[in-house]
């Protein structure tokens, strides 16, 4: 059976980032494997993959009518910069050497970093840029075994062009999108996201309350 989401319960001014939640909100989030290794991506398997590694929460406080925050990020595994770097190099029809150099680079960055694209809707635009001073939101990788990161580089996309909203189509002017790296080795040599952990995650946390994203293990 379809989900349903009653809208009326929503404030008009949700309704334009309810319809952009399309892409991620689902009764179900598929299991995540996080292991390296060859994929046989197309082009076309893009929009799949993204799907796949995308999560989306909202901070709603139905009492007051307020969307407090809106979070949808997709996380840029190995597995997602392999469709990527694919229907990138389609898209922008690269030579195979070209792709491969594009391929060797960005699944190399997996090493270092785990990185995030996010997208936030907050009730005051400037809420939702992490960057900010006294920023509304701070934002953790968890995971599972109660392992908390801070992040390395908070990254603002000031201004969204056609890559990001073609290839993150959540991304919109309601939003303010980020790209967000966290270590993969802490600062006392231990895994940010255990290697027997069952989910991991981005917490959103401030005055106003505090979600997170969960991504399972076990796909």
């Amino acid at each position: 059976m379809p989900c349903r989401f009653p809208l009326r319960r929503f404030p008009f001014h949700s309704l334009p980032i309810l319809l952009g939640l399309s892409l991620s909100v689902s009764c179900t989030t598929p299991r995540v494997n996080l292991s390296p290794g060859a994929r046989e991506y197309v082009a076309t398997d893009y929009e799949y993959v993204l799907k796949h590694w995308t999560r989306s929460k909202q901070l709603f406080v139905f009492k007051e009518l307020n969307d407090f925050l809106t979070a949808t990020s997709t996380f840029e595994s190995w597995d997602f910069r392999w469709a990527y770097a694919v229907r990138y190099a389609e898209d922008y029809r690269l030579t195979v050497d070209q792709r491969t150099t594009l391929l060797e680079r960005t699944l190399a960055e997996t090493q270092s970093h785990h990185q995030f694209y996010v997208a936030l809707y907050a009730q005051r635009h400037d809420w939702s840029d992490l960057t900010r001073e006294n920023a509304a939101w701070i934002i953790r990788l968890i995971d599972e075994k109660g392992n908390e990161t801070a992040p390395l580089e908070i990254e603002v996309v000031r201004r969204p062009g056609a890559i990001e909203t073609t290839y993150f189509p959540y991304t919109n002017v309601w939003r303010v999108a980020h790209r967000i790296r966290f270590p993969v080795r802490r600062k006392d040599g231990s895994l940010s996201i255990a290697p027997d952990a069952k989910w991991f995650g981005l917490r959103f946390a401030g005055a106003q309350g505090h979600q997170q994203l969960v991504w399972e293990l076990g796909g």
